[in-house]
């Protein structure tokens, strides 16, 4: 190996140590700060350690704010997946004279900052007098996500063989019959990937639901997070990084329970023969 080789993989390896210590510090501050009695802005170890900090975040406010959470952020990613699914079928397997034009429109569209549409939106909302509603509110972020979800899908749905569905055609099953029975378990990679992906942006959407929901027990935790600032400028580290480490968990959660689709590629591999 060349002097030049090495200094190359020292420089590399260089860069990536200081990357990860970039992201490694501030969780060990949430972690050392959630275990603190009295914890700051510096990462130290608790003297002594204690839980008390989840004990007080763990509330019936907070775990109502959970709960609103899960049920805004599990259903925005069922009905996205649901609607992008039907919506990049045909895109995928028509030849569609407005096709190409439609896909870019859906690619523009998912470019719009959402902080430009909230004003408007919240007019319509206000007039129609839907605002202070957690089905409303997911509605909206359901239809604000569904441009990147459909070309997400139609792209997953382009990877599995027409062949596949003419097999099926031929053993007399139905249009809609071939999508359930043979696209979408082959397609569980992809579905799972928009899923988690519509799931996050809604888990950790602050802006949406604090225009539209008025509420103090409709609000989710994303919203609820004020409470550890105060109006004075204090703020309550501890009880901050205990509630952002339970604020982290759904996801990583969800993350290793659909592991197992998102692990492996697509496999068509004796599906069809050529």
């Amino acid at each position: 190996m060349s002097m030049r080789t090495m200094a190359s993989k020292g420089l590399v390896n260089l860069i990536l140590i200081l990357i990860g210590v970039l992201f490694v510090v501030p969780l060990l501050w949430v972690i050392t700060a959630a275990l603190s009695a009295n914890a700051s802005l510096a990462v130290q170890w608790p003297q002594p350690v204690s839980f008390g900090n989840f004990a007080q975040v763990l509330s019936a406010a907070n775990v109502r704010a959970f709960a609103n959470s899960l049920s805004l952020s599990f259903g925005t990613a069922l009905f996205a997946v649901l609607f992008a699914m039907l919506a990049a079928y045909p895109l995928s397997r028509y030849q569609l004279r407005f096709r190409r034009p439609f896909m870019y429109t859906v690619l523009f569209v998912t470019g719009l900052p959402i902080t430009a549409m909230m004003v408007p939106v919240y007019e319509v909302y206000n007039a129609l007098n839907i605002v202070d509603s957690l089905f409303w509110t997911g509605a909206f972020l359901v239809a604000s996500s569904l441009p990147f979800a459909i070309w997400m899908m139609k792209n997953f749905m382009d990877s599995v063989p027409v062949e596949l569905e003419e097999a099926a055609w031929v053993d007399g099953a139905s249009v809609f019959g071939s999508l359930v029975r043979v696209i979408l378990p082959l397609m569980r990679p992809g579905l799972a990937a928009v899923g988690i992906f519509i799931f996050v942006g809604a888990w950790g959407n602050f802006f949406v639901p604090f225009i539209l929901i008025q509420s103090s027990q409709l609000d989710p935790a994303s919203v609820t997070i004020y409470q550890f600032f105060s109006e004075y400028g204090m703020v309550a580290y501890g009880q901050l990084a205990a509630y952002s480490i339970l604020y982290t968990l759904p996801v990583v959660f969800l993350y290793v329970v659909a592991s197992r689709w998102l692990g492996g590629a697509f496999n068509f591999g004796g599906a069809v023969k050529g």
